[in-house]
């Protein structure tokens, strides 16, 4: 009786081993001051969650937001080579 095993078990175990390529760093790069912004964002959204908002709180929130729309806008009108589309899984 023969057993039967993936024939690929090998290929994908090297593609979750991988470092990743210079294209691939060169897009988080690019896109570093939008998660940056993003997680500015959410650590003033957690330290509002236990107490009630107060207006410099909501100033807080409001300019994070700000931030985040702007670095979104940056990184949508960076050029098609800067950014590497299809980037991950």
């Amino acid at each position: 009786m023969s057993h039967i095993v993936p024939v690929q078990a090998v290929v994908t175990a090297t593609d979750l081993d991988r470092e990743p390529t210079a294209a691939e760093l060169d897009a988080i790069d690019a896109e570093m001051p939008l998660i940056s912004a993003e997680v500015e964002l959410l650590d003033v959204q957690i330290m509002i969650l236990d107490r009630p908002v107060s207006e410099l709180d909501a100033r807080r929130v409001r300019r994070a937001r700000r931030k985040v729309l702007a670095a979104r806008r940056t990184v949508a009108n960076l050029s098609p080579t800067a950014v590497v589309p299809e980037v991950g899984a």
